[in-house]
């Protein structure tokens, strides 16, 4: 019989009712009706072609052919219990991998990674560089951190955030715009054209121009004094949103992970 074709849950069924002798008993096992057991024994007979239990005045009885069956069944049931605390294995590691942007990472990410392990030192964190699309499959990853108008095709949470703020070095006149790919198009000649944002702040910093980024990778330096804030925070359509697909989601390290970032 083919994998695709087993009557898996007769055979749990069988298994029970095999142990027990009795489908009374085997039902209060599987949480089901005497009758249901039954009805799943009769169910299983007619798929494999051959009587399972016969009735005896001492009872409930095994044939030949299901006591053939029943040592390599019950094997059976050892490896899926093997192979599901494997899997759930992984939900109880202090290992997560974790894919964002490069900037993102930098400025904001390892710092509160750094937080977060402080509460556990048996948290490992393996990060990944990832501007463009994330494959979670092939990548192994447990959650991502994106840029855009919300999860996608995932399910996701945003970082909380105040928008974009321009900014630029404390007491510097600067005023030229310093540009990424994807930022908001200000009047003027651009002085400075960077790859991300991060690199926008940072010649901010220097006193090359004014950057507007998101208010979330420059909040540590707003808070240090390296920028200030020039201006008021301006809404934005996008922002940083925390994804993964459902499975990863809902794994118990990767909702704490969520919270941990959520709140930092």
């Amino acid at each position: 019989m083919k994998r695709t074709h087993l009557p898996l849950n007769g055979l749990r069924v069988l298994d029970a009712a095999a142990r027990h002798l009795s489908f009374t008993r085997a039902a209060d096992e599987l949480a089901v009706t005497p009758a249901a057991v039954g009805q799943q024994i009769r169910a299983l007979e007619d798929t494999l072609g051959v009587v399972l239990f016969r009735r005896t005045t001492k009872g409930l009885e095994l044939t030949p052919e299901a006591e053939a069956g029943l040592g390599a069944l019950r094997a059976g049931f050892l490896q899926f219990e093997e192979s599901v605390r494997a899997m759930q294995a992984g939900q109880s590691s202090k290992s997560l991998t974790i894919a964002a942007p490069r900037d993102l990472t930098e400025k904001w990410l390892m710092p509160r990674l750094a937080q977060i392990a402080q509460g556990d030192p048996e948290l490992r964190f393996v990060l990944v560089s990832a501007d463009e699309a994330i494959d979670f499959t092939e990548a192994n990853l447990d959650l991502a951190i994106r840029w855009g108008e919300g999860p996608g095709e995932h399910e996701g949470e945003a970082l909380e955030s105040d928008g974009m703020v321009t900014v630029g070095k404390p007491g510097s006149r600067a005023e030229t715009p310093i540009t990424w790919p994807g930022c908001v198009a200000e009047d003027g000649a651009a002085l400075v054209r960077v790859g991300d944002a991060g690199l926008a702040l940072d010649a901010a910093a220097e006193g090359l121009g004014r950057a507007t980024v998101p208010e979330l990778l420059a909040r540590d330096d707003i808070a240090a004094g390296r920028i200030v804030v020039v201006g008021e925070p301006k809404p934005a359509r996008h922002g940083y949103w925390m994804v993964a697909p459902l499975p990863q989601w809902r794994q118990k390290k990767v909702k704490t992970l969520v919270e941990a970032l959520g709140e930092a």
